[in-house]
């Protein structure tokens, strides 16, 4: 999970979209807000608890895979995504995790530059869940700060989804971030979508994701990461 140092933050906007999605885009950069989109929600045990990671369904052949940090998929005991959560509702069901898929650079070692993960998810009701609330595109390859990106994702201590969006910027060869206010514990796995609807970072990596509300990093997805999801996906 992103590890927030004790900082007071205060959004400086907030505004309920109905329709909103992740790679909307709007809005002026760097302005914090609370928004709707099916396509991201929170990860929970299964064993009961709060939510304390988010992910985001990314479009798959078998349309059953979301995208999150690498860090937000450890341990042994089962758990749930729930897509679109708000105000401890899930108006598009829970479901349940049946595989995880994550680097080796991560198992073998923790190493920053690979804190992205993937999960497989069961079927519910006879349905896939990019069936039920769509998915982004997921690419790799997309130079920093070519674009702007939105971010969006839920802070352990709200029971919405916040959203802002920012240009990336490097940090090295390897990692990326955005300046954006709000983005506290919790939001871990948090997509970075473009304005072309496609998922370009999560957020993690560096310190996890960063230390306070105001700055996160993301892994620039690269070949790992593609190799990656073709492995999630069943490709060779």
């Amino acid at each position: 999970m992103k590890r927030v140092l004790a900082v007071v933050v205060v959004l400086v906007a907030v505004v309920t979209a109905s329709t909103a999605t992740a790679g909307d885009g709007a809005g002026p950069f760097r302005v914090t807000v609370t928004v709707r989109d099916a396509r991201v929600g929170v990860l929970l045990r299964a064993a009961g608890g709060g939510h304390f990671c988010t992910a985001s369904v990314v479009d798959a052949p078998r349309r059953d895979l979301i995208v999150t940090a690498a860090h937000c998929l450890g341990g042994d005991g089962g758990l749930v995504f729930v897509p679109g959560y708000r105000d401890g509702r899930a108006p598009y069901g829970e479901w349940r995790l049946r595989r995880r898929f994550l680097a080796r650079g991560w198992v073998e070692g923790r190493h920053e530059d690979s804190d992205v993960g993937f999960a497989v998810l069961a079927p519910r009701g006879g349905r896939e869940v990019q069936d039920v609330v769509g998915g982004n595109r997921f690419v790799t390859g997309t130079a920093t700060g070519a674009t702007g990106v939105t971010v969006t994702g839920y802070p352990d201590a709200r029971e919405r989804p916040v959203s802002c969006t920012d240009k990336p910027s490097a940090l090295g060869r390897t990692q990326q971030r955005v300046a954006c206010p709000g983005f506290s514990g919790g939001t871990s796995g948090s997509p970075w979508v473009n304005g072309a609807g496609r998922v370009v970072g999560v957020l993690g990596g560096h310190d996890r994701g960063g230390t306070t509300p105001g700055v996160s990093y993301s892994v620039v997805l690269g070949a790992e990461a593609r190799r990656l999801y073709r492995r999630a996906v069943g490709n060779p």
